[in-house]
């Protein structure tokens, strides 16, 4: 049986290098191709593919806003990026693999069978970065006033404006703020942010 495969990047070339690197292969038949988040998950429940080969730094909505959107609807999701920045989000938002766009044509293929069989495929240096951020202490998890905080921040709203919404003074809003950068272990507003998109605590 031939395993039903969608491709989700927003680069169409890339899209087209690997339909042509996997249609050849008699076990794999791409069934479609989407070019962004969006399009994976109406596609995905259009085609009902068995794998979803998933970017994830793609415009509107991302590969992690995606993964989150397929969990539980039937197709297990590779990852195929060119950072191995993102390997902990993707794997919290239920992506069973995770390689890089270096990886050749036949290890996608075999990274592509063996997700379907329901194995984890991770390439070598996503491994290591997995295990590093296991062995990690774990940071706090933001509390619910701090993730208000952080939201007004990402929105551009500056101390004064964040304490005026949230009916605080704006020394506490400095003081979340602070415990906000120990905890994602960050120094300043714009690193937070970015951390905490990229761990899945905000959403665009």
């Amino acid at each position: 049986m031939r395993v039903r495969l969608l491709i989700a990047d927003d680069h169409p070339i890339v899209r087209g290098g690997l339909r042509a690197a996997l249609g050849g292969e008699p076990s794999v038949e791409v069934v479609g191709e989407a070019a962004d988040g969006v399009e994976a998950v109406r596609l995905s429940a259009e085609l009902r593919p068995d794998v979803v080969l998933m970017d994830l730094r793609m415009p509107g909505m991302d590969g992690v806003s995606a993964i989150r959107r397929l969990r539980g609807t039937g197709p297990r999701v590779l990852v195929l990026t060119t950072f191995d920045t993102d390997v902990v989000p993707a794997i919290e938002a239920g992506a069973s693999g995770y390689l890089l766009k270096d990886a050749p044509p036949e290890e996608l293929v075999r990274a592509v069978l063996a997700t379907h069989a329901g194995e984890t495929v991770l390439a070598p240096a996503v491994a290591g970065r997995l295990a590093d951020s296991l062995r990690r202490p774990a940071r706090g998890r933001l509390s619910k006033r701090e993730l208000e905080v952080l939201r007004l921040v990402a929105g551009g709203a500056t101390n004064r404006e964040a304490a005026a919404t949230l009916f605080i003074s704006e020394a506490s809003i400095k003081t979340h703020l602070l415990h906000i950068y120990a905890k994602l272990d960050v120094r300043d507003r714009a690193a937070a942010v970015g951390e905490a998109y990229r761990r899945g605590l905000l959403t665009d």
